[in-house]
């Protein structure tokens, strides 16, 4: 099988799908990989060192897409990479369709076959491949957070750990994952006070454990959100259903009730994002302020730490990438579960069924086409 690994094109997106170690990996089963020149130069990554792997370098994208059987990429195709996409080939990557009608569209009129990072699910309900990323990003939540908390950044002014005589930041979390576990690690760790908001009541006892009483845990509803709001420097949007749009758990008019210059930094903004006033943007320009109020909502917030990132997420995603090469597409999501979970696209078929219902479009059981 051919593998393909482009370059990225969303604004500022620094990852890559594949690194060297798995090339190498690859080639010795027997398969081929192109890789696009530079495609990890900034993951520290060198063309030399994907050409010692075994790869083949590509000096443009088109060279890589028409080659390849399967795409392994990091983020969603973007506008300009609709012109590669056609039946009988495969994308592998993170889609993220609920919120993105028009990428849909695309690839149902085209026949692609898109397994998407993000919706991989083993039987304990885990999601493997979004977990890397979701730490990440939960940890930087924070650090950009304090970040923008900075008066030459828009921010209030305050320090997210306070002095002695002086208190600190408050830092609201919305939801109790793996985003909203590592972003309240991360602030209460700089000595924030950290209150997390989540609908399920064994996780919040889980939460009261890890941290020993140290945070404070909220079963999450209208008024408890509103009234925590009312007290926060820093709100960190974490909220996730699996393939669906992100709940819109902070309305509008609950801004009128948050402090000037407080900061919102909606991780779940990839899912459509968790506030009414949620909308994506680049590292290029990452805020704009909603009634006073800062809203950082980059939908690629790891690619700020490529490598770290790119790492992290190879490391989770090759081996469901040696399924796929190694037994076929077909064959491999056929045997796998978690794995066919993975499928929203499939021949021209929505084969996910929250991506469905976020759209409202049609949707077919994978296993009918199979």
């Amino acid at each position: 099988m051919i593998i393909g690994v482009p370059r990225e094109v969303k604004d500022h997106e620094s990852r890559v799908g594949l690194v060297p170690h798995g090339v190498t990996t690859l080639v010795e089963m027997g398969h081929q990989v192109v890789v696009q020149t530079r495609a990890g130069s900034l993951s520290s990554i060198t063309d030399e060192e994907y050409l010692e792997a075994g790869a083949r370098i590509a000096p443009t994208a088109a060279d890589v897409w028409n080659a390849a059987d399967i795409i392994v990429k990091v983020k969603e195709p973007q506008p300009s990479e609709y012109v590669y996409l056609r039946p009988g080939l495969t994308i592998f990557t993170y889609l993220h369709l609920a919120p993105l009608p028009e990428l849909t569209q695309k690839m149902l009129e085209t026949q692609v076959t898109g397994i998407a990072y993000e919706t991989i699910q083993e039987e304990d309900g885990s999601l493997p491949l979004l977990t890397p990323m979701s730490e990440v990003a939960g940890r930087m939540a924070v650090q950009i957070g304090a970040q923008y908390l900075e008066a030459q950044n828009g921010g209030r002014g305050v320090l997210l750990g306070g002095i002695p005589g002086v208190a600190p930041a408050n830092v609201v979390v919305l939801g109790g994952g793996t985003v909203g576990h590592n972003a309240a690690r991360m602030a209460h760790g700089l000595g924030a006070n950290v209150t997390i908001i989540d609908k399920n009541l064994n996780r919040l006892r889980e939460l009261d454990d890890i941290y020993n009483g140290g945070v404070i845990t909220l079963a999450s509803n209208a008024w408890t959100i509103r009234e925590s709001l009312r007290h926060a420097d820093l709100v960190i949007g974490a909220v996730l259903i699996p393939g669906a749009s992100a709940p819109k758990l902070v309305k509008r008019d609950m801004l009128q009730v948050m402090k000037r210059n407080a900061v919102i930094v909606d991780v779940a903004i990839d899912q459509g994002g968790c506030c009414e006033t949620s909308r994506p943007t680049t590292h290029t320009d990452p805020i704009y302020f909603v009634d006073n109020v800062l809203h950082y909502c980059v939908s690629n917030m790891p690619a700020a730490v490529p490598h770290t990132s790119t790492y992290g997420l190879t490391n989770a995603t090759f081996p469901y990438l040696l399924q796929l090469v190694n037994k076929g597409v077909e064959a491999a999501i056929s045997s796998n579960p978690a794995l066919a979970l993975g499928v929203n696209t499939y021949k021209g078929h929505c084969t996910h069924p929250a991506v469905a219902e976020s759209q409202g479009i049609a949707y077919t059981e994978l296993s009918k086409l199979l």
